[in-house]
């Protein structure tokens, strides 16, 4: 069966043109410092997001642990979201591996604001966790992938500063919201100590994420790196591949956007279905299945049955994710087969 794809955009293959621009590349010992490739990148990834370098990790979870671990320790406390990625989906890593308590915070649609964080600094008394870090996820994957609004970003920004945190992005998807609201990542970089990008997602390379900040933190972050097994020899082949998602994979995000925005429309129009997080922003559509049609593993079956890929991520909750290797043509048809859902309540 020739499947439809929806379960997340990490599910992208390698373009014909990246495999050829991977095998192509220029390689050394990045553990040595002598990967061409890999040099080109951190270079490219600083200055596309405003900041002095860049780190390159396996994984946006080391990403976004290894600035944790630069800006916060022992004994500190770090301010997020309640269905943060960091918070919920990387292990515990936070207090696994450094020792940072979690104040996760409940919001309504997963995107932190001013009026959220107000009053939860913590006193400076010997009795508390010291408030340290803010961590901020654009877009936010659980908040159905909403863009944060660039001016609340900017007054999260200055509030945090003035008080002595440091502010984290998780930006996993962060061309995705680039892409969607306009505003340069250099613009959004720059609100930020540190940002994470990935470019496993939806630019679709295979393996790769980049850390930025200054100069020194990125030379503490290639300790923290090392001491989490991130240390990769001849990683410029993979780089190659996410320098030219770079090159030629920002753009067409708008297509995933629309593709998601047809998505749920369908099932907006099938009975049993609803949109979970309110009108489509990027390339997440997050659902939530009625009683009416079962489980919603049971619905991901009958929608696989019939070719259809959709992720249950929870008893009654279903996402579907756009990507480049879903075409016009694969969102039309995935869209038939979600509308059929409604017209009998047996397996397809």
């Amino acid at each position: 069966m020739n499947w439809i794809d929806l379960r997340s955009d990490t599910v992208t293959r390698p373009t014909p043109a990246m495999r050829a621009a991977m095998s192509a590349a220029e390689v050394g010992d990045d553990v040595f410092g002598e990967d061409p490739t890999i040099k080109r990148l951190e270079e490219r990834t600083a200055d596309l997001l405003g900041h002095e370098a860049a780190l390159f990790v396996p994984s946006g979870t080391m990403a976004n642990q290894i600035a944790v671990g630069c800006l916060a320790g022992p004994g500190d406390e770090l301010l997020c979201d309640e269905t943060s990625h960091v918070y919920v989906w990387e292990g515990g890593g936070i207090a696994r591996h450094w020792g940072v308590t979690a104040r996760p915070i409940s919001t309504s649609d997963g995107l932190l604001r001013l009026p959220d964080l107000e009053g939860k600094v913590r006193p400076d008394d010997g009795h508390y966790v010291r408030t340290r870090l803010v961590v901020l996820e654009n877009t936010h994957n659980r908040g159905g992938g909403r863009v944060h609004p660039f001016d609340e970003v900017a007054r999260v920004a200055q509030w945090a500063r003035e008080r002595g945190l440091h502010l984290h992005c998780d930006g996993a998807r962060l061309m995705n919201a680039v892409v969607a609201s306009g505003v340069a990542a250099s613009r959004w970089g720059r609100l930020f100590d540190t940002v994470s990008i990935c470019f496993s997602k939806g630019l679709g390379a295979p393996v790769g994420s980049a850390l930025v900040g200054n100069r020194d933190l990125v030379r503490r972050a290639h300790r923290l790196r090392k001491a989490l097994g991130g240390g990769m020899r001849q990683a410029g082949i993979i780089a190659a591949g996410a320098l030219h998602a770079l090159d030629h994979h920002v753009d067409r995000l708008a297509e995933d956007h629309e593709h998601a925005r047809l998505l749920a429309r369908a099932v907006a129009e099938t009975p049993g279905l609803e949109l979970e997080s309110g009108p489509v922003e990027t390339n997440l559509v997050w659902v939530r299945v009625g009683p009416e049609l079962g489980t919603a593993q049971e619905v991901a079956t009958r929608l696989r049955e019939r070719g259809v890929l959709l992720a249950a991520l929870g008893p009654n909750v279903l996402r579907g994710c756009t990507h480049l290797d879903v075409t016009r043509a694969d969102v039309a048809r995935a869209c038939e087969v979600i509308r059929s859902l409604s017209t009998l309540n047996t397996p397809l």
